[in-house]
């Protein structure tokens, strides 16, 4: 998501995801951009390298298109790491950043074996239910029924007749996470950076998220307690509040 005082641009995943902090931020008197990007939810998926030089420059080019000069970023886990590309290639149209639990704090060349993109095209292939759901109630802390939603539309996509199709964009999607780390352009991001995620995020979330603090020159770190991989969902209220105190703090 990006946002200036009277816009935001959510940058990742569906926007559907995002309906909670939309309604947040329009009371707020922001205007809300949520596309969802190529190679995902409604928007083409065409066979090709990704990238998140391509994603970003997408998103500037929507925003000239639009007429905006300047937003603040927001992005969520793997938009995360699309957030910071997009601060550190168009540093003069970023006013903020926000990243909400975002992953690749690490370089994953260095902390994972390597996979050919056809290898993690199979391993969601065949995905089931159950094993679609499992995969999801890892990042929450507790599991509530009014996420079962967003499940429905995962499986959704499997039965579809487009899934060989839909899996192989997501998995050359996974590929481009692995093989284009962005931490090495922490120290050069420009803007005032907030590192809003929940506690109890999967394996040494909370510690990666702070030595990200320690790269980044101007930054706020939040951690909201009890809470996972999800915030807007888990827990709407406190996360909200959060986004919009660091967003008011420069848009004033």
């Amino acid at each position: 998501m990006a946002a200036s005082r009277l816009r935001a641009d959510r940058l990742q995943s569906v926007g559907e995801y995002w309906s909670g902090t939309i309604d947040a931020l329009t009371s707020e008197g922001y205007r809300v951009i949520a596309p969802d990007q190529i190679g995902f939810g409604r928007s083409s998926k065409p066979i090709i390298p990704y990238s998140f030089q391509k994603k970003a420059a997408n998103t500037r080019m929507l925003l000239d298109e639009l007429g905006i000069e300047e937003v603040a970023i927001v992005g969520h886990s793997m938009g995360g790491m699309l957030a910071i590309r997009f601060a550190f290639t168009y540093p003069e149209t970023t006013s903020q950043l926000v990243l909400v639990n975002m992953i690749g704090k690490k370089d994953f060349r260095k902390i994972r074996p390597w996979q050919s993109t056809e290898e993690i095209y199979k391993e969601s292939l065949d995905w089931k239910f159950e094993e679609i759901r499992a995969s999801q109630e890892r990042y929450y802390v507790e599991w509530d029924d009014r996420y079962d939603k967003y499940i429905r539309i995962h499986y959704g996509w499997r039965l579809s007749p487009e899934w060989p199709r839909i899996a192989l964009v997501r998995a050359l999607n996974r590929q481009m996470v692995y093989s284009q780390p962005v931490e090495y352009e922490f120290p050069h991001i420009k803007v005032p950076t907030l590192i809003l995620s929940g506690k109890e995020d999967v394996r040494d979330f909370v510690e990666l998220a702070r030595s990200t603090c320690d790269l980044i020159p101007d930054y706020e770190l939040s951690l909201l307690e009890n809470v996972g991989h999800n915030p807007h969902f888990e827990a709407p209220g406190p996360f909200h509040d959060r986004l919009i105190e660091f967003l008011n703090s420069v848009q004033k």
